[in-house]
């Protein structure tokens, strides 16, 4: 492998010179680590300290809180998978376009906002949170799905009407049919920006646990080593649910041009 290539744009490079690439940056990151670890003022914990952390973190039931914030995931996505879908097709009717394109500019509203007023109405805390997930995926999820539908070219609609379909089944079968793997695609992306707000989220209501409440927990006491612990446990938690998403669209849609 030529140096020269690694460090120019657009160059095809083979299987095992990106592999090498990588395990270069791994150790590049490791030796950061370690050196960042050491004295005594440091800006990360030490491997030992992240390690105990882990320790501790699976005897306190780390398996328990990922589950219950899985869980709340899982409920707020669907909710907001349903919510924002159905606006989004139904925004190719005229008298519906306004109140989508109005969704789509709520996701300027900060989350103290959401949390407060969704507090007057809502008396349950872990519904709560439910609904502050919900609300912050919808409007980010309806925003990609409008772009999704303006960007299908007017060929397949007049295909689609060269067929003899009517509008409805011109929306069935370009739209929802018809983009089904961009709908996966669009879901898998935004639901990292839900997994990266859900500790937020569960810091509201702390008895209700999950990884929110053990991040926020770790802080009080300054426990570093079980933070950063945490962290990559939220993040191998979040690489894992977007390879799945990833695979599933590539299982079922193998000729997607995504």
């Amino acid at each position: 492998m030529k140096m020269k290539k690694i460090f120019t744009p657009f160059e095809n490079i083979g299987k095992n010179s990106r592999l090498l690439i990588i395990l270069s940056w791994v150790i590049l990151v490791a030796v950061f680590w370690f050196v960042s670890s050491m004295g005594e003022r440091h800006l990360f914990p030490s491997p030992e300290q992240v390690g105990r952390g882990f320790r501790e973190l699976y005897n306190e039931g780390l398996m328990v809180h990922v589950g219950s914030s899985l869980w709340l995931c899982l409920k707020a996505i669907l909710i907001a998978i349903t919510i924002s879908l159905t606006i989004t097709y139904l925004s190719t009717i005229p008298v519906v376009m306004p109140v989508a394109r109005a969704i789509s500019k709520l996701r300027y509203l900060p989350l103290t906002g959401i949390t407060f007023y969704l507090a007057i109405i809502i008396s349950n805390a872990r519904t709560m949170q439910v609904w502050v997930l919900v609300v912050f995926m919808s409007t980010y999820l309806t925003t990609s799905l409008l772009s999704m539908v303006s960007s299908i070219e007017q060929e397949e609609f007049d295909h689609a009407r060269s067929l003899q379909c009517n509008r409805w089944e011109v929306l069935w079968e370009v739209v929802i049919k018809g983009r089904m793997d961009h709908v996966i695609e669009v879901i898998r992306q935004n639901l990292a920006i839900v997994w990266m707000m859900l500790v937020t989220v569960e810091s509201i209501l702390v008895a209700a646990g999950g990884l929110g409440f053990l991040i926020k927990n770790s802080d009080k006491f300054m426990n570093h080593g079980r933070i950063i612990a945490l962290q990559i446990v939220i993040l191998f938690v979040g690489l894992s649910i977007d390879f799945i998403l990833d695979y599933l669209r590539k299982a079922f849609f193998r000729y997607s041009k995504i």
